[in-house]
């Protein structure tokens, strides 16, 4: 599956982590790359709504929120997750990425 990225920040957010954060992160993107829409919990959730989280677990937790845009997995918004939920800007923003992708 084709991976895309909405913004370059997303790619700048990323190479800014821990070299340990970044080799998870880069390992969730294959593993989304190589399975699509089949990966799973523990490393995606729906979010609803055609959302979806990719999910970096440990010390730091970061999250990709992404799509589906025909056969391409697109990459809209990154971010530290600090407590249980989804901060409400973060998740307003992926949504507003997704439609205009349409």
């Amino acid at each position: 599956m084709e991976i895309r990225y909405y913004t370059d920040d997303i790619k700048f957010f990323i190479k800014s982590l821990d070299e340990d954060s970044i080799a998870g992160i880069l390992k969730l993107i294959s593993l989304l790359r190589k399975c699509g829409n089949e990966i799973k919990m523990p490393y995606s959730k729906s979010l609803g709504g055609g959302l979806f989280e990719l999910r970096k677990l440990g010390k730091k937790q970061v999250r990709i929120i992404y799509c589906f845009d025909n056969n391409v997995a697109v990459l809209l918004h990154v971010f530290e997750k600090k407590n249980n939920k989804i901060n409400r800007n973060d998740l307003y923003l992926a949504r507003q990425r997704k439609e205009s992708l349409a």
